[in-house]
């Protein structure tokens, strides 16, 4: 009986991190442009982007999202000269911003005829975010499975005969 035991809690265990296993790489999957180390990501504010500003049209999309350590880089081609947040982007030239920590941030915004302009800065997704995610996925989810086992196919005690 003992060893019955031992077998179920441990194929319990390992169908339950299996199945969180397949859940999590799902998941992560389509968080895949999170998977990544921190990089340069360029904004490109094209040549004429104030003057369709004013009639209402983006030529920005609404937001983006990053990973933590980021470097956003703007360059501004319009003849204008713009502003993101704190950043003053003179016509014709570069500036960066480096987002250092998770957070939402909405940013006054010169070339988006909103005024705003979203950036979504997350934690990268690493290997250890993984395995703790197909931990705290599995192990609750393996006893669960464990304990309707039991339910399901209830162990059967042996009856010595004397």
């Amino acid at each position: 009986m003992r060893n019955a035991v031992i077998t179920r809690v441990g194929v319990s265990l390992l169908v339950g991190l299996l199945i969180a296993v397949i859940i999590n790489e799902v998941s992560f999957r389509t968080q895949a442009n999170l998977s990544r180390a921190p990089q340069t990501v360029e904004l490109v504010i094209p040549a004429g982007a104030a003057e369709k500003t004013t009639q209402g049209i983006s030529l920005i999309p609404a937001g983006m999202t990053f990973v933590e350590g980021d470097l956003l880089m703007v360059h501004n081609l319009d003849n204008v000269t713009h502003t993101l947040g704190d950043l003053f982007i003179p016509a014709g030239s570069t500036t960066s911003l480096t987002l250092n920590q998770p957070e939402n941030l909405v940013l006054s915004c010169s070339f988006r005829p909103s005024r705003t302009f979203g950036l979504d800065v997350r934690p990268a997704l690493t290997w250890s975010t993984r395995i703790q995610g197909i931990l705290l996925a599995g192990l609750p989810l393996a006893i669960v499975l464990g304990l309707y086992s039991l339910v399901a196919w209830p162990l059967n005690p042996r009856i010595e005969q004397p």
